[in-house]
């Protein structure tokens, strides 16, 4: 991808589903070092496939990154197509994980969906590819389990 065909600095519409989406990728200006790229999605948002009403995840995405980063502003734009995509909290988190490590092969890469609850239930999903690479530091998600009121 050359740099005039990425999204960056010009005006790109939200898709209108995650199969339209559109990642970019860009060179990682660091590729013979093993560091953590992380995004936090406090405000993400789907649709339950069976009732059409919206569903709220806080998710945070660790990934290794080897050869390319991948291009913050299109990710944003990737993630806010599935407003208006029904699919179930696993379908959406693991989705999301497996189409990032297929754009970006990166050395390692987890998400944490921490679901908000419906029907009384919050559903958290993790999944990551492997083991976190020897000698690095990845800290904790950040993101407290669901305690209700309380």
């Amino acid at each position: 991808m050359t740099e005039s065909t990425l999204q960056l600095g010009r005006a790109a519409a939200l898709p209108s589903s995650p199969e339209e989406a559109v990642l970019d990728r860009v060179p990682n200006p660091h590729p013979d070092t093993n560091y953590v790229a992380r995004f936090t999605v406090p405000e993400f948002t789907s649709l339950c496939p069976v009732t059409g009403q919206p569903d709220f995840a806080h998710l945070v995405i660790d990934y290794v990154p080897d050869r390319h980063l991948v291009e913050s502003k299109s990710l944003k734009l990737y993630l806010g197509s599935f407003r208006n995509h029904g699919a179930f909290h696993e379908d959406c988190t693991v989705a999301i994980g497996k189409r990032l490590v297929a754009e970006l092969a990166p050395r390692y890469l987890r998400i944490a969906g921490y679901w908000y609850p419906r029907g009384g239930i919050p559903i958290d999903v993790f999944w990551q590819t492997g083991e976190v690479p020897a000698g690095l530091w990845l800290p904790e998600t950040g993101v407290a389990p669901y305690r209700g009121r309380g």
